[in-house]
This record gives C-alpha cells, sequence and structure tokens, in this order.
C-alpha cells in the first residue's frame, strides 16, 4: 500500500512539475497574452474531447495567473476565444 501511495505522489507531482513548466515557459515568451494562449490551448483540448490536456492547459492558465502580473484576463476575449474554437468545431 505505501508503495502505491509514493507512486502516486511521485506521478502527481510530476503532472504538477510540467503544468508549472509551462506556465513559466507561455509566461516568459509572452507576458501579456500568455494567460490566454493557455486558456486558447484548453479550449482546443475540449473541442477534441482530451480532457487530460484540458485539465493540463486550465491548471496552466491558473499558474500563469498567479505568476505573471503582466498577464491580461478579460472575460470577453475568453469569450471570444471560445466562440472562436466552437464555430471551428461546426
Amino acid at each position: 500500500m505505501i508503495r502505491f501511495l509514493r507512486r502516486w505522489l511521485a506521478h502527481r507531482r510530476a503532472i504538477r512539475r510540467r503544468w508549472q513548466a509551462d506556465a513559466r515557459l507561455l509566461a516568459i515568451s509572452d507576458p501579456a497574452g500568455s494567460y490566454y494562449e493557455a486558456q486558447r490551448r484548453a479550449f482546443h483540448s475540449r473541442s477534441i474531447d482530451d480532457l487530460d490536456e484540458f485539465w493540463h492547459w486550465s491548471k496552466v492558465a491558473s499558474e500563469i495567473a498567479r505568476i505573471e502580473p503582466r498577464a491580461e484576463m478579460d472575460f470577453a476575449v475568453l469569450k471570444a476565444l471560445s466562440d472562436q474554437e466552437k464555430a471551428g468545431r461546426r
């Protein structure tokens, strides 16, 4: 049982390190637009029914919101991004 818990914790830590690293990379490459890029990738993942990647990019977006004070976050822009992704699916 302890071996199972250790493996599970190691797996969860690896997942966390991945989204934190992706958040840092996006924030460095485009501080102002990094949040929107992460959300765009989350919307795309959701549109192709890849729920693991959807959760990953959603967590990346929340991490960017936490670490990057210059990141723009406007609900109207997010709605437009979501609408574009939905229009592309049809």
